[in-house]
């Protein structure tokens, strides 16, 4: 990640406690700020992540993640609450990051754990563009569809004015 020697992988790697989940077991919960203190890279099997994203009894799948991808980064910088559920697909093996192995790093392994943070901020930064992407993708739909509920409210306009012109 980010230009990581594998001796700098190593000094992440050991910093990490692993954490084995079975299939459907709930990783992270969304809204939840208490347990935000650390983030996970995924090391063998899948973990899906899902938003609610407001919609009553519905939810987004954000994307479903294999090995080698972080996750939980964003509440181990910020604090902030969980963005996503995350729910493991198979038997999975994760390597746990906390925020306090974290300090550590940067106290004992500053360089180590900036290229650490540059490769996260790649993964945040990349996520952040394939969400305008997407953003702009709803945009040009939402604006597509209300050119045809505009062209169909037109058409009922006018049909309602000649049968009220027909009726008077």
């Amino acid at each position: 990640m980010a230009g990581m020697s594998r001796a700098d992988a190593e000094v992440v790697v050991d910093a990490m406690k692993p954490l084995h989940l079975l299939a459907d077991t709930l990783l992270f919960e969304e809204g939840d700020s208490s347990d935000n203190d650390y983030m996970v890279l995924v090391l063998d099997g899948q973990v899906r992540a899902v938003s609610s994203a407001g919609i009553p009894d519905g939810e987004v799948v954000i994307t479903v993640a294999g090995p080698g991808s972080l996750l939980g980064e964003m509440g181990v910088i910020d604090g902030g609450p969980r963005s996503a559920s995350c729910t493991a697909l198979t038997d999975v093996k994760l390597g746990l990051l906390s925020r306090e192995a974290l300090l550590g790093l940067v106290e004992r392994h500053p360089s180590v754990a900036a290229r650490l943070m540059l490769g996260v901020s790649k993964i945040v930064t990349g996520r952040l563009r394939e969400g305008n992407r997407r953003l702009r993708t709803l945009s040009q739909v939402s604006r597509a569809l209300q050119s045809e509920l505009d062209a169909v409210h037109a058409v009922n306009r006018r049909l309602l004015d000649e049968q009220d012109a027909r009726a008077g």
